[in-house]
């Protein structure tokens, strides 16, 4: 899927026919030539395609996994970055260190604690550009080429998009309503090995899986870490929604009680605002120093103004009340979408049941593939995500991912409701 595919409301065309485009486009520049051949692994994320549709007047985007921004204190907000540059611009506006500035290390100890991580020392933090980063160096610090990597079916396109660019083999491993499930993660690492694979690392969103929604459950968490300990495979816990679970009382990250199997990464991104790019990796000791020096010859420093006004939200504002604020907005909005699903969808479409987060995931009969009917639904005034996305597979998917987290209750329900015709359409039942 091309930008200008999707823009110009031209017909969807098969991936293979945009690659040949593509080819046809630049192989008569000498250039092409000077491609690596990690460069071929890297391609356009239909997530961004239809992020930049989205922007249309009249559509209803159900999409983005986009925080509500509006409810944070933006004037007072305004105030504090003015006074970060006229008093301390000079450290503002300079270069800082590369693992981060300490006050912010600090701070971020103090949010792992509050879903309790509570042996975390900000020595052993490295400030990322968003946890999009700590999964990037993660990937360069083990992987080799041909190296596997476990992910959830489905997972974070970003993170898919990262793997591939290294030349990894992604080994997905199949969910059930209560995530990743410990006898098929176990079988899938047998059946590797016993090939010869070099396994590297599982990584999973445990919290309100992008763009699942779903949740591993509590009992298996040490499960699946005693799992991937016996096969000496690390985890990469990626974890932006944890704190956003509605009923305020999040489940402890497998990192909790596992400091040195388990890379965490968290971000500001789903918590405060993604425009600041600023995450982190918490990094089991033995592993931090290489992992910091990868991170540092990439962004060098993290932002220093962007540190300083994090910090001063953290330290200055109600930032617990501002996540309170949050899952009282995004419950709000989960169950008008899920209350509009069951009106509006046809019988043999089912749907996932999130507890946070920013995600619905949907399931249509099997012979029906999801992309195709993106264009049929924007013609009808509705944008989502096609199941495709967010997995390594290039079979058709029957799935697709709605996003309820910026769009308010009324909107949803009329995205839903547009939605509905679509698939009624594709499902033979309208």
């Amino acid at each position: 899927m091309t930008h200008e595919t999707l823009s110009n409301g031209a017909e969807l065309l098969p991936e293979e026919a945009l690659e040949a485009i593509e080819r046809a486009a630049t192989a008569a520049h000498p250039h092409e030539s000077l491609f690596s051949d990690r460069a071929a692994n890297i391609k356009q994320s239909a997530v961004r395609d239809v992020f930049d549709i989205s922007m249309r007047p009249g559509l209803v985007s159900l999409a983005g996994g986009n925080p509500y921004l509006k409810s944070l204190p933006l004037s007072r907000l305004g105030e504090t970055a003015s006074q970060i540059i006229a008093e301390q611009g000079m450290t503002a506006l300079q270069y800082g260190s590369g693992q981060g500035s300490m006050e912010l290390r600090t701070q971020i100890c103090e949010i792992m604690a509050a879903e309790g991580i509570t042996d975390a020392r900000p020595e052993n933090v490295v400030i990322t550009a968003g946890s999009q980063s700590a999964q990037d160096v993660a990937t360069k610090v083990f992987c080799n080429p041909g190296d596997v990597v476990l992910v959830e079916n489905p997972t974070y396109v970003g993170a898919l998009n990262t793997f591939e660019a290294y030349q990894v083999q992604v080994e997905p491993v199949d969910m059930d309503d209560d995530g990743l499930v410990p006898e098929l993660l176990a079988a899938t690492i047998a059946e590797l090995q016993a090939r010869g694979k070099n396994i590297k690392f599982l990584y999973t969103i445990p919290n309100f899986n992008n763009p699942s929604g779903i949740t591993l459950a509590e009992d298996r968490r040490q499960q699946i870490v005693d799992i991937c300990r016996r096969a000496n495979i690390l985890v990469l816990e990626d974890n932006p929604y944890g704190l956003l679970r509605f009923d305020g009382r999040p489940i402890a990250p497998l990192r909790a009680a596992n400091p040195d199997d388990v890379i965490y990464m968290g971000s500001f991104s789903k918590i405060f605002a993604p425009g600041l790019r600023i995450g982190w990796a918490l990094v089991p000791e033995h592993l931090q120093r290489r992992f910091y020096l990868a991170s540092e010859a990439v962004t060098l420093c993290p932002p220093t103004f962007n540190q300083m006004l994090i910090s001063a939200y953290l330290r200055d504002f109600d930032w617990k009340g501002q996540i309170e604020t949050y899952r009282s907005l995004y419950e709000e909005r989960c169950t008008a979408m899920l209350a509009a699903l069951e009106d509006e969808m046809p019988d043999g479409v089912t749907w996932t049941r999130p507890d946070g987060g920013f995600f619905v995931w949907v399931t249509l009969p099997e012979h029906v593939d999801t992309y195709p009917l993106l264009k049929k639904a924007i013609d009808a005034g509705v944008v989502f995500i096609p199941g495709a996305a967010f997995t390594h597979s290039d079979k058709p998917s029957n799935k697709l991912r709605l996003a309820f987290s910026a769009v308010p209750p009324d909107s949803i329900t009329e995205g839903v409701r547009r939605l509905a015709p679509v698939l009624r359409e594709a499902t033979g039942t309208a």
